[in-house]
C-alpha cells in the first residue's frame, strides 16, 4: 500500500504545474541563461521532433512561462523562453558560474521527468532511454544518482551506444517510470514514450 502512496503522490499529475518542473528540460540536452546579475534568465532546447516542441511549448505555458517555437541553425525545433524574472531560482540552481550543474539535493519528481522524456526521452527494445546534455559530461553521473532518488536505477549509456543517455530497464522499473510520468501526450508515438506492457 506504502509504495502506491508513493507513485501517487510523485506523479506528473500529482500536484499543480510548477515552474521548477522545467528541471526536467535541463536534465536532457536543455540550456538555462541567466541576465542582469541574477535578474532574469532563459531556457532553451533543441529537440529532435516537432511534437516534442509543441509538447514543450504546452507545458512551458502550463507554468505561466510564454516559450516561442524557432529553428536552430541546424534546421532543427528550438523552444526558447524570454529573459523573466522567474525563472532566475531555477537558473541559479542549475547553473554554477555559466556551466549546467545538477543541484546537490535534486531528485527529480512525475513533472519533471514528464519533461525530461518529453524533451529527450526514447523507448527501446530492452528499456527506455533519458536523453543526456553532450555538452554537460559533469551532469551525468549526478542525474544517475538523482533518478536512484525516485526509485529509478538507471545505466549510463556512452555515444557509441548512441548516447549520452540513461537506460532504465526491467518491468518494475519501466512501470515505476510510466506511473511518474504519466499518460502519452498528443502528438507523440508509441517508441518514444514509456509504457507499461
Amino acid at each position: 500500500m506504502r509504495a502506491v502512496d508513493q507513485l501517487s503522490f510523485y506523479s506528473a499529475e500529482a500536484r499543480q504545474p510548477d515552474v521548477a518542473d522545467l528541471a526536467g528540460m535541463l536534465c536532457g540536452p536543455g540550456q538555462a541563461v541567466g541576465f542582469g546579475r541574477g535578474t532574469a534568465a532563459r531556457l532553451s532546447v533543441v529537440v529532435d521532433a516537432e511534437w516534442r516542441a509543441r509538447s514543450l511549448v504546452v507545458a512551458c505555458a502550463e507554468r505561466g512561462v510564454e516559450a516561442e517555437l524557432g529553428r536552430s541553425e541546424e534546421g532543427r525545433p528550438l523552444i526558447r523562453t524570454a529573459f523573466r524574472a522567474d525563472l532566475t531560482g531555477l537558473a541559479a540552481r542549475w547553473l554554477r558560474g555559466a556551466v549546467k550543474s545538477v543541484p546537490p539535493d535534486f531528485v527529480p519528481d512525475g513533472a519533471a521527468l514528464r519533461l525530461w522524456a518529453l524533451t529527450a526521452g526514447s523507448a527501446e527494445p530492452t528499456g527506455y532511454r533519458l536523453g543526456l546534455d553532450p555538452h554537460a559530461p559533469d551532469t551525468h553521473a549526478p542525474l544517475v544518482t538523482a533518478l536512484r532518488g525516485c526509485g529509478l536505477p538507471a545505466k549510463p549509456v556512452g555515444p557509441r551506444a548512441g548516447g549520452p543517455a540513461l537506460r532504465v530497464t526491467g518491468r518494475r522499473g519501466l512501470a515505476r517510470l510510466a506511473e511518474l510520468v504519466g499518460p502519452m501526450p498528443d502528438g507523440a508515438i508509441e517508441r518514444t514514450w514509456p509504457l507499461v506492457s
